[in-house]
């Protein structure tokens, strides 16, 4: 663990606030380790896109990130990211895939996904990632 502790703290010292939207608990269960031990808070947890925009809106703006797979049962990630996008122009979303650069990557880095984390999860990358997108 050569991560400094608490990347997950906004300048105000308040935690940033992250919805986790994965259809597998797996990795959800994974990434929310991973966020909370560096000091984020989980805003919510969601397992599918339809709920993940539903989710946001709820919330809004009280979410300072989104991570999200892109491939997802009940509204892929790229149609979800599209639809949060179009809600809050300034969204922070970083999407999960297990297949690297892809056309999915492409097009949600193309729609206003802020960066992109392939599975499977490091701790490292997936903290670096977060807070350059958060930046």
């Amino acid at each position: 663990m050569n991560d400094k502790p608490l990347e997950g703290l906004s300048p105000d010292g308040t935690p940033y606030r992250v919805l986790v939207v994965d259809d597998s608990i797996f990795v959800a269960k994974q990434l929310t380790q991973i966020l909370t031990s560096a000091g984020f808070e989980i805003a919510a947890t969601a397992d599918n896109g339809e709920d993940a925009v539903e989710k946001y809106k709820e919330l809004y703006p009280a979410v300072d990130l989104v991570t999200m797979d892109i491939t997802m049962p009940k509204m892929d990630g790229v149609s979800a990211l599209q639809k949060i996008v179009e809600f809050d122009k300034n969204a922070k979303v970083i999407m999960i895939s297990a297949l690297g650069k892809n056309d999915l990557v492409k097009n949600s880095l193309m729609i206003g996904a802020k960066n992109y984390i392939v599975k499977p999860l490091d701790r490292k990358k997936v903290l670096e990632r977060i807070v350059l997108a958060l930046g």
